[in-house]
């Protein structure tokens, strides 16, 4: 929670709306899987959630922001046994073909949350307990007057940092220049973040090329990727 005197932080509204049912297989896994798997961020108890308990084992926390329809973030996790990776999402329909592309894959180190992360992070996360964040191709907002409701802002970055461990890695990627230069800029600036390359990061081999990267490609796009540490 906030020292007392500190403003809140706004949550940021980093998405669109969007409509559309859930496939049959899609509504199998929330009824399913999902008591499992994951839990609502509205729902959540006061007080900081017990990643330990909630996976039956203590391991690195990495928390994507934003897993959209699951593509790259079941791989990352199918990848990294190790690890206890947490995926929050707004949409029911990414998350329920996250759980079945998970369980193709056999994936047992993945939880899944519904809901806005800002008051995941604020509320809900042990301060310097997360090993890392992943935030891949956020919502560009590519229109100047919708910049402000880009998540990558100061007092979001500065809440983000707050939660990272120390050598815990922020890892943002997007395929829209302007943004990526909005990225490094804000990044840079946080004081307890350093960049660990001399501006862009390579892209990462690890990271899967996901359709939506292939379609920007096609279309101009090149895809930035930046990695800060916490220190």
């Amino acid at each position: 929670m906030e020292s007392e005197g500190q403003p809140r932080l706004r949550s940021v509204v980093s998405y669109v709306k969007r409509g559309g049912r859930m496939t049959v297989g899609q509504q199998r896994a929330w009824d399913t899987r999902w008591s499992e798997l994951g839990r609502a961020v509205s729902e959540l108890e006061p007080g900081r959630i017990d990643f330990d308990a909630w996976f039956d084992r203590s391991a690195p926390v990495v928390l994507e922001i934003g897993s959209g329809m699951g593509e790259a973030t079941a791989q990352l996790a199918a990848e990294a046994p190790e690890v206890n990776y947490v995926a929050i999402e707004v949409y029911e329909a990414g998350l329920g073909q996250l759980m079945l592309r998970a369980d193709k894959l056999g994936v047992s180190n993945l939880r899944l949350l519904h809901g806005d992360t800002v008051p995941l992070l604020r509320d809900h996360v042990e301060p310097g307990s997360l090993a890392g964040v992943r935030i891949f191709f956020p919502d560009p907002w590519p229109k100047k007057r919708h910049h402000k409701r880009r998540l990558v802002q100061p007092t979001f970055v500065e809440l983000v940092a707050s939660r990272l461990a120390e050598g815990g890695t922020l890892h943002l990627a997007t395929d829209w220049q302007d943004y990526a230069d909005q990225m490094l800029e804000v990044c840079s600036a946080e004081k307890s973040l350093v960049n660990r390359f001399d501006g862009w990061a390579p892209r990462p081999e690890w990271r899967p090329v996901t359709k939506f990267e292939q379609r920007a490609e096609q279309e101009g796009r090149v895809s930035r990727d930046l990695i800060f540490e916490k220190h």
